[in-house]
């Protein structure tokens, strides 16, 4: 049963966490890997660790979005593999909201996906091959008080995935939606001693996702939910 095979891994939003354990996957079978973030300050460290190279992107800018596309194409190959981990997080009462602020919120977690996803598509198709992930969240399947400018942007993003797999699935390219159920654990948010995993390990949502894209195309997962063991649901 053959499996798919990757070259370019491309991963925008990048940052500590999850996608810094997905890179590590990516770099440790032979993936060249290019990260994406506004701010590449922040990964200077892990590509000097890592090997990995370092973009500045703002995911909201078409013109940003196209050109780093056609820079990680002209110096590390043509990314079969493609991440968005971008999101805009906007809190509080929905009559206190700054709307420049929520269309900025919105456009990074849906829009920025819909012009990532774009590229992508139009250097996969060619070659019938490639992966497309996004990274959703609980706020993706379920809005919660004070958080609706999330919620609005990750239910956006649930939305494109569906219609992404479905209308790109057939012409041979993978697109997962991970829904991120619950928090994410890190050296700032540790899992407290009286509640052991109660948050998501990075490298175990890693391995979940690296999963899905090895999956045979007989039977390919749009959309895998991951979440602690011990969430309520």
């Amino acid at each position: 049963m053959d499996t798919p095979r990757y070259r370019t891994a491309l991963i925008v939003g990048a940052g500590p966490g999850f996608s810094a354990s997905f890179a590590r996957l990516c770099i440790r079978a032979g993936l060249n890997v290019a990260l994406a973030a506004r701010n590449t300050a922040k990964l200077a460290e892990f590509c000097a660790d890592t090997g990995a190279s370092a973009y500045p992107c703002d995911a909201r800018d078409p013109h940003d979005v196209a050109g780093l596309f056609d820079a990680v194409e002209a110096r590390q190959g043509t990314p079969d593999l493609v991440l968005y981990n971008a999101a805009g997080r906007v809190r509080g009462p929905v009559v206190d909201l700054d709307p420049e602020s929520v269309r900025q919120s919105i456009e990074v977690s849906a829009f920025g996906a819909f012009l990532v996803a774009q590229q992508a598509a139009r250097r996969m198709l060619p070659k019938r091959h490639g992966a497309i992930v996004l990274t959703g969240a609980t706020a993706g399947v379920k809005g919660f008080a004070n958080s609706s400018a999330f919620a609005m942007g990750k239910f956006a993003l649930r939305g494109l995935a569906q219609s992404l797999a479905r209308e790109l699935s057939p012409q041979g390219i993978h697109v997962a939606h991970i829904v991120i159920d619950g928090g994410i654990r890190s050296e700032a948010w540790p899992d407290p001693e009286t509640a052991p995993d109660s948050t998501l390990d990075p490298a175990a949502i890693a391995e979940t996702c690296w999963h899905v894209l090895h999956q045979h195309r007989s039977a390919w997962s749009w959309e895998v939910e991951v979440r602690p063991w011990v969430e309520r649901f």
